[in-house]
């Protein structure tokens, strides 16, 4: 009896060689082992920009513009929210604000962080991001690195 397949994959058969394949529904990639994942989509990756505010309680409390950061959740959130109604009242860009104040070294590309899947970031940033839709501004985001706010861009 033949292994039932993950969602998403269908078994196909070589004209050329009668070898067995298998066949990704959605992408249409195909493979000639067994897949045992379902089946990824392309709409399975975002990307987005952020802009991180570090606090004491941060997994690493020191970025590329503080060597020591010792101000307080409560006081980093509240810087945060400063720039998100910078940008929601359109006084500075995502971007402009991103490349000079966010504590990740992706300020050096305004914040962008380049397309990411399920399972690569942090559950509460990941979780926010695949839940935004493409221009749209999140609220602060908390992990374990600090204080975000996202621009989903893709």
């Amino acid at each position: 009896m033949m292994a039932d397949l993950p969602a998403g994959w269908e078994r196909k058969v070589s004209r050329s060689t009668g070898q067995e394949y298998f066949l990704n529904q959605y992408t249409k990639e195909s493979r000639w082992e067994l897949p045992t994942e379902p089946a990824q989509r392309e709409g399975d990756t975002v990307q987005c920009s952020h802009l991180l505010v570090k606090h004491s309680g941060s997994r690493r409390p020191s970025s590329w513009r503080e060597e020591n950061i010792t101000r307080s959740k409560d006081e980093a959130r509240v810087i945060l929210q400063g720039f998100r109604n910078k940008i929601t009242s359109k006084e500075a860009s995502f971007a402009e604000l991103a490349a000079k104040y966010s504590d990740c070294s992706s300020a050096k590309r305004a914040g962008d962080l380049g397309p990411f899947g399920r399972g690569q970031m942090q559950k509460p940033f990941e979780d926010a991001t695949f839940a935004m839709q493409v221009g749209e501004l999140s609220e602060i985001v908390s992990t374990d690195s600090g204080e975000h706010i996202i621009l989903r861009t893709a």
